[in-house]
């Protein structure tokens, strides 16, 4: 994973993010392993949505949950909930079933 270290990208207050598969991170910011894990997982998921369909879904399933969850929708988005229930875990990716997030909804 191509990693852009800079200080614009993310905003303040988050270490990373992940674009199209590559991960941009905060100059002052942490990288470890689990980081890492996290945002390979993201770019599984856009990789079998095309991309662009996991931004939309992203964007979508965000508003949508904002009414129910408020401040806390970002933790409850999907592709969030197995990223971070499974970002410990090195080698999730080699038995990771295609759509696994569909299960966090």
């Amino acid at each position: 994973m191509k990693m852009i270290r800079n200080s614009i990208l993310p905003f303040k207050g988050f270490s990373a993010i992940n674009l199209f598969g590559i991960l941009f991170v905060r100059n002052d910011a942490v990288v470890n392993q689990m980081l890492i894990n996290h945002e390979q997982i993201h770019s599984a998921q856009m990789h079998e949505m095309l991309y662009l369909f996991f931004y939309i879904w992203y964007l979508i399933e965000w508003i949508v949950k904002l009414f129910r969850y408020g401040k806390y929708s970002y933790d409850n988005i999907s592709f969030e909930r197995e990223a971070y229930m499974h970002h410990h875990d090195a080698g999730y990716l080699k038995n990771r079933k295609s759509f696994h997030w569909i299960k966090y909804l």
